[in-house]
């Protein structure tokens, strides 16, 4: 199984970026996804999650309104559309796959990608 994010980047503050999470190796309609980010010596931090159907989302209230989480299952790919960045969004941002459901806990979820930095300069 192997998750891999993409799209990171420096940006302004105000700007957008849209990160791509690929799935292989798993049947991706099966599975919930998440967003999580992390900055150095914090915990990793829910952002966004969205059910194998793609029917239901969750934001973290920090990200609501300015994040959108939406997947292609044909494509196997999960994306977060994030718009109005500004400096506190800087972080490696991680996609997560778990079997069945979408969770805002990262311990509940089983298989990680690798991460992407996003750095928002003000």
């Amino acid at each position: 199984v192997q998750l891999q994010a993409s799209g990171g980047g420096l940006v302004q503050a105000g700007d957008s970026l849209r990160l791509s999470c690929v799935i292989s190796g798993l049947n991706s309609g099966d599975y919930g996804m998440g967003w999580f980010r992390q900055t150095a010596g914090t915990e990793r931090e829910f952002v966004a999650a969205i059910t194998w159907s793609g029917g239901s989302t969750y934001y973290a209230d920090s990200v609501k309104g300015r994040f959108t989480i939406s997947r292609d299952n044909a494509k196997k790919t999960v994306y977060l559309q994030m718009n109005s960045l500004k400096p506190e969004d800087t972080a490696v941002y991680y996609c997560a796959a778990e079997k069945g459901w979408a969770t805002t806990r990262a311990d509940l979820y089983t298989y990680w990608g690798p991460g992407t930095q996003v750095t928002v300069s003000s």
